[in-house]
């Protein structure tokens, strides 16, 4: 077990690292692209114009995003206030990262925005804005982590 004194020191070479930096991109990736879809939906239900599109789009990716990690640390009877502190500081900046690098490709996408729910232009445009968000938001956690910030503080519940 890796109480909270030994997660906040520097790891080193830090074995390991690269597979839970992994694992905790393709966890805040999964949070944010369904955040991100169900945004959409809404949106698109409320015929909401750009702004507010991604507004409510990036909304959802928050909410996904700290639902992924504060529904397993409650499964862990962790409680509310210190889980709420854990989500905030293990995936903020992830999801900070993932959001704009998505949203910044989705809006340079020509035709994108514009794109329906039922073509091929909106999934393809999400799925590539999604891999290059992934590939940024990578060395964010394997710093955070081999820092002892980031994933690596909630190992100590038994993650």
């Amino acid at each position: 077990m890796m109480h909270a004194e030994q997660a906040a020191r520097p790891r080193g070479d830090c074995p390991g690292c690269a597979r839970l930096a992994a694992s905790a991109t393709a966890h805040c990736l999964t949070g944010c692209a369904i955040g991100e879809v169900l945004g959409l939906v809404v949106a698109t239900a409320f015929d909401l114009s750009d702004a507010p599109s991604i507004g409510v789009a990036v909304v959802f990716a928050f909410i996904f995003g700290y639902s992924f990690t504060l529904i397993p640390l409650a499964r862990a009877r962790v409680p509310v206030a210190t889980a709420v502190g854990l989500a905030l500081a293990a995936d903020t900046l992830s999801i900070v990262v993932m959001e704009v690098v998505d949203n910044a490709i989705i809006l340079a996408i020509p035709g994108a925005m514009d794109a329906g729910l039922d073509e091929a232009l909106f999934w393809g445009s999400l799925a590539f804005a999604l891999v290059v968000a992934f590939s940024v938001a990578f060395p964010v956690n394997f710093y955070l982590i081999k820092r002892g910030r980031g994933h690596a503080v909630l190992h100590q519940y038994h993650y």
